[in-house]
């Protein structure tokens, strides 16, 4: 009997541990679940006979060491910075691991020493990173396999609210870590290669450069840069395209309101602003304004950011209440601290309402001397709010790899990404049983 361990029962793994336990009894494993709350990892197990639910602190050395020495396979849904902890100790005790995160430089450099005690470290198998590597990587090896020479690659992912639901003027709610929406574009130079010629974004041009895309059924989106897309030509093998871009989706016009904030310096999480404890949201905004005792702070924010009096913009922050005299409550909080403080009270899901995820990638290429063009698109929606598209589209293809892993249909050992046909064919395959497909239009140009 396979043991797997699972280290984390919040909301995006639920389809990964409802997948496992379905699964356990015909494909003989014990599935223990462990969270720092263990009511919350008794619900994700409840009525499952091959399944375990423990109180589980990664902090705590010994008990870390005792579960996991315990296990077969330890798949990680903990925060990425704690993926090495664990790494380590799956090394150390001869244990194969699976994450759906980035794989770090730390990571990278136990490849060596994971392979050659033969196991597997499977990272970036979740959504993006994970369905984009994978779909990415099926169509790239179709095509050059039947000739073609790859010429330009566009993937864009976004995770929203499903059209039903979506009922504010910004297009959006919180399907995801909300920090992480709060600090995006940050962190590095956004740089990209367009047309042969390598292009960088600073941080505060971000979200004015933005591309549109139409996706048939759903709308225009407007897409963002992610921070390096370069690195994928050689995980690709890609290293002579002339085009290689990946961003973030959003509805039309969320760019250039979330710019404002970008330009007023409130998505800094670099310092702590004093008293934030008693500032209302009016008194924060008028911070990052100059000086005048005559001007509103409606006025000033305007005037200093050229916006019109009835932009549409405008609009959108008036409606996150920005301007009201509302109190913080954040005790020495960073300005990014604050953005999220005010934007969780107006972009929260409601109970009732259904998410949805949004997929898009672009590949153009040449074949038989004709230029041609493929466009692949995957839209997912949420069934309530405990399965959510962001847990499937996590979740899923994550625990798909990890029974490949338990089944031993996995060759390659080391730190790996899902890139290789052993692995993205089998997940591509057994996603469409979930509804988790890409519809695809091709076109010469």
């Amino acid at each position: 009997m396979k043991k797997i361990l699972v280290i984390g029962a919040g909301r995006s793994s639920v389809s990964l541990i409802g997948y496992l336990l379905q699964h356990a009894v015909d494909e003989c494993w014990e599935v223990t679940v462990g969270d720092i709350s263990l009511e919350m990892a008794q619900k994700k197990t409840q009525g499952f006979s091959n399944a375990k639910a423990i109180a589980f602190d990664v902090n705590n050395e010994i008990q870390r060491r005792e579960e996991i020495q315990k296990a077969d396979i330890v798949v990680s849904m903990l925060p990425a910075f704690m993926h090495i902890t664990v790494a380590h100790e799956c090394l150390n005790y001869r244990k194969h691991l699976v994450t759906a995160s980035y794989i770090t430089d730390e990571l990278k450099g136990m490849h060596e020493d994971v392979a050659k005690e033969g196991l597997i470290f499977m990272n970036e198998i979740g959504l993006d990173p994970g369905i984009d590597h994978i779909s990415a990587m099926q169509e790239i090896d179709s095509i050059r396999g039947n000739g073609g020479v790859m010429e330009g690659f566009e993937s864009f992912t976004g995770g929203l609210v499903a059209p039903k639901y979506d009922n504010n003027p910004w297009n959006y709610k919180f399907t995801w870590n909300p920090r992480n929406v709060v600090l995006a574009g940050q962190g590095g130079a956004v740089k990209f290669i367009q047309e042969g010629t390598y292009k960088y974004i600073p941080y505060y041009k971000v979200f004015r450069r933005t591309e549109i895309i139409e996706i048939e059924g759903y709308g225009r989106f407007e897409g963002y840069a992610n921070r390096d897309s370069l690195k994928y030509r050689s995980l690709y093998g890609l290293d002579d395209i002339n085009t290689i871009f990946r961003g973030t989706l959003r509805r039309v016009g969320f760019c250039r309101a979330w710019d404002v904030f970008v330009q007023l310096g409130v998505t800094d999480d670099s310092y702590v602003m004093e008293g934030s404890e008693n500032m209302t949201y009016r008194e924060f905004i008028n911070s990052f304004l100059a000086y005048n005792p005559h001007d509103s702070v409606e006025l000033k924010l305007k005037h200093y950011l050229h916006i019109d009096q009835d932009s549409e913009v405008f609009d959108k922050l008036q409606w996150l209440g920005i301007f009201e005299n509302k109190k913080v409550g954040l005790k020495n909080a960073t300005p990014a601290q604050i953005l999220q403080k005010i934007l969780e009270d107006k972009w929260s899901l409601e109970p009732e309402d259904k998410d949805m995820i949004v997929m898009w990638h672009k590949l153009t290429y040449e074949l038989e001397d004709r230029k041609k063009c493929k466009e692949l698109s995957m839209v997912v929606k949420g069934e309530d709010q405990n399965i959510t598209a962001m847990a499937k589209t996590v979740g899923l293809p994550l625990a798909i790899a990890t029974k490949l892993i338990a089944q031993n249909k996995i060759e390659k050992r080391g730190v790996l990404l899902p890139l290789s046909k052993d692995i993205y064919e089998p997940i591509l395959s057994e996603l469409k049983e979930y509804n988790i497909t890409f519809d695809e239009k091709e076109t010469e140009i």
